[in-house]
């Protein structure tokens, strides 16, 4: 599992160096949290979600119990078609798990300052790179899972389901009712294979 978390890293890393010539000029700074409250979903794969886990319980305790409320209503306001802020964001507007974060946060840079009127703007090249790079990240998750980062929390805090991805084995039927009534993608499902990524 190491290996494949350190080739996420490696994804994220040749990401940022294939867009940085498009990125000069972007409007966002840290206290910037536009797309943590009001751009959408924030998706992301069991991989990343796995590594987002290992942070959590790194926490205080204090801090884990918290988050653990924050995510699960969350949840509950997603489930209700509401929208709600990221569970990491803190109320300075900086984010609790920076340096592990989603690639669905690493990808979005606007190129103006965002607001209700003014969702983010995206260069055109930076997006054609990153489609690619989702692709990508599914594939190297090849037995995982995409979906709402706080769904996929939630399944990894499920012993069975844990139990399951980190042992190697795919078994989608396991989450097939809360798969389909949460739009969770199987990862194989959305990509085309290629040659074995590293166990």
């Amino acid at each position: 599992m190491q290996t494949r978390i350190d080739a996420l890293e490696k994804i994220y890393q040749a990401f940022a160096l294939a867009t940085a010539p498009y990125r000069s000029g972007t409007a966002c700074e840290t206290g910037c949290a536009f797309c943590c409250t009001d751009a959408g979903r924030i998706d992301c794969t069991t991989l990343e979600g796995l590594r987002i886990r290992g942070r959590m319980c790194k926490m205080p305790r204090p801090r884990q119990l918290g988050l653990k409320k924050a995510l699960k209503r969350d949840m509950q306001k997603r489930e209700s078609g509401l929208p709600s802020p990221c569970p990491f964001l803190m109320k300075n507007n900086a984010c609790m798990i920076y340096p592990v974060r989603p690639f669905a946060c690493r990808r979005i840079t606007s190129l103006h300052r965002c607001a209700h009127d003014r969702p983010p703007l995206i260069s055109r090249q930076v997006m054609a790179i990153a489609e690619k790079v989702i692709a990508d990240l599914q594939r190297l998750d090849d037995k995982g899972y995409s979906g709402h980062l706080s769904f996929i929390l939630h399944m990894l805090d499920t012993p069975r389901f844990l139990a399951t991805y980190q042992a190697g084995d795919f078994k989608p039927e396991e989450i097939m009712a809360f798969g389909k009534t949460h739009r969770i993608v199987i990862n194989r499902m959305v990509v085309t294979p290629s040659a074995s990524p590293p166990t």
